[in-house]
């Protein structure tokens, strides 16, 4: 398998050489419900590098999910600003977004996410045939040569329900890549894996980033897994900070900014001001 196969045209030309693949500035994110307003995210700032591998590290309710899905363009923040390959993406329509995100973003979540009654050649190439509305020859080889890549030649045409945890991970590998996206977001992607199938599903991610260029930013618990990798960002209290803080230390600062009544604890429905609902991802974030 040649590495010229693998690798992933970025649009290069629409940002100067050198320059960051993604700026994170100030970004913020308010859930309301009614009169209660619970701050997720604080100020985030930071920049990923093109072809940098990159894990973010924080504990369960720091944010971490919220930031993802606001960088995956699945969420708008409530305020601040990212752009990524040379455009804002705050100003772009949802029709706009929804292009940028199929062509230039891929996603690896903890549960694979597979669709259970198609197999993983059919899993694959989902990403593309969506766009399309149909399936082509190209990109059936595409989806073929990305499942011989991560070694499941002779898996291609198994249904998803048959195969094991760590293959489906790769599946979900394969088809973060399968529309050559620039950056590629993974949500705890080995946090579902053994030891031995997540520093696999890891090495493979590795050798992907350092053949393609891609940039991967990876949310995860692991902290084996994250000192691999080439830089780490720490999320605490909802911003970014320089190292993980104790958890009294977060708390105080928390609770420093009393400008707006929080809620704390479970809500029932946490209405997305932007018109989502924001429930499940504020359990996650």
């Amino acid at each position: 398998m040649s590495t010229a196969a693998m690798t992933t045209t970025h649009s290069s030309a629409v940002a100067a050489e050198g320059a960051p693949l993604l700026e994170v500035r100030d970004i913020r994110k308010v859930f309301v419900d009614r009169d209660f307003q619970t701050p997720v995210l604080k100020g985030v700032n930071f920049t990923l590098q093109r072809g940098e591998m990159v894990a973010m590290l924080g504990p369960s309710g720091s944010g971490k999910s919220t930031l993802l899905s606001i960088l995956g363009t699945l969420m708008r923040p409530t305020s601040g600003s990212f752009r990524m390959q040379g455009r804002e993406l705050t100003a772009l329509r949802e029709a706009e977004l929804s292009d940028f995100r199929n062509q230039q973003i891929g996603f690896i979540f903890q549960y694979h996410h597979l669709l259970p009654d198609f197999t993983a050649l059919e899993n694959v190439l989902f990403p593309h045939a969506g766009r399309l509305w149909r399936e082509t020859r190209a990109g059936r080889e595409r989806a073929a040569m990305l499942l011989e890549r991560v070694g499941l030649r002779d898996r291609m045409n198994y249904r998803a329900t048959r195969l094991s945890g760590g293959q489906k991970q790769r599946v979900a590998i394969a088809r973060a890549l399968m529309n050559q996206p620039a950056l590629v977001l993974a949500d705890e992607p080995t946090g579902n894996l053994d030891r031995e199938n997540a520093d696999q599903a890891f090495a493979l991610m590795t050798e992907i980033q350092r053949e393609t260029g891609t940039t991967f930013l990876l949310s995860t618990h692991d902290r084996e897994l994250a000192e691999r990798c080439e830089r780490r960002i720490y999320i605490a209290g909802g911003v970014v900070v320089d190292q993980p803080q104790p958890a009294a230390s977060v708390a105080a600062a928390t609770s420093a900014r009393p400008s707006m009544r929080v809620i704390t604890g479970d809500v029932p429905a946490v209405i997305d001001h932007t018109g989502q609902s924001g429930d499940a991802d504020r359990r996650r974030a």
